[in-house]
């Protein structure tokens, strides 16, 4: 039943009357544990058919016609995509400007950040774990956009449920992180990778007002989302935009 999906929008990106977006929990699927129950990832050992269905009800839900995804890999590639895009290429960020595609990224702790530029009508949305926040994804797919034709200072972005500051713990920070990172610590060890996306989103030339944070930790919350880092083997939750025809 489609009724049972659950999914977070942001307000702002809500009132684009073209657009089309959700940040779906993993409840309303098929997927059997320890990958209950909406599992978007063919990649965690869940079975084929089970991520084809919940594919097919949240494709359904949003109403569009086709839905596209990538292999990720925690890279900065960055694939703009139309109706003939192969589903088996790598990346991490996908952008398009047709209709009728919805774009989806997996999370299950990395980030999915949605990105709108109403006057121009172009979508994204990228997968940005911390490899992909030390690459600067966020960046690379906004300088992308604009090569498109947005405005940086008019796209609207939001950042869904990840793992927060009270979680994301990295021991080997000093290894794994550059040193502009290492002023936003929350706690000892702890880093706020919302905070540092929403630099990243600003140092593009984004508004601050246009960024909207959803502040949902996904290893608090794991009656809502998969954590990874909380489950290990576990599914991947959907984030979704598209344009309306």
């Amino acid at each position: 039943m489609i009724s049972n999906l659950n999914y977070f929008q942001f307000k702002h990106l809500s009132k684009i009357s073209n657009v089309v977006h959700a940040i779906f929990t993993r409840k309303g699927g098929v997927s059997l544990p320890p990958f209950d129950s909406l599992n978007l990832s063919l990649n965690v050992g869940d079975k084929p058919a089970s991520v084809e269905e919940n594919k097919k009800r949240i494709q359904r839900l949003m109403g569009l016609s086709i839905c596209k995804s990538a292999v990720q890999n925690h890279s900065k590639t960055i694939h703009i995509v139309d109706t003939n895009f192969d589903e088996k290429r790598t990346g991490d960020a996908l952008i398009t400007c047709k209709a009728d595609i919805l774009l989806l990224i997996k999370t299950a702790d990395c980030q999915p950040v949605l990105l709108v530029d109403p006057e121009n009508t172009i979508v994204s949305v990228i997968h940005s774990g911390w490899r992909g926040s030390v690459q600067n994804i966020i960046g690379a797919t906004v300088h992308k956009m604009e090569e498109m034709g947005s405005n940086p200072q008019k796209i609207l972005a939001g950042i869904g449920p990840s793992l927060g500051p009270c979680c994301a713990e990295f021991i080997n920070y000093k290894k794994e992180l550059p040193e502009y990172m290492l002023k936003f610590t929350s706690k000892p060890n702890h880093f706020d990778f919302w905070a540092i996306s929403s630099k990243q989103l600003c140092d593009a030339g984004i508004l601050e007002n246009h960024i909207e944070i959803a502040q949902m930790c996904t290893k608090c919350q794991t009656n809502l989302f998969y954590s990874y880092r909380t489950q290990k083997v576990s599914g991947r939750f959907a984030s979704v935009i598209g344009i309306c025809s």
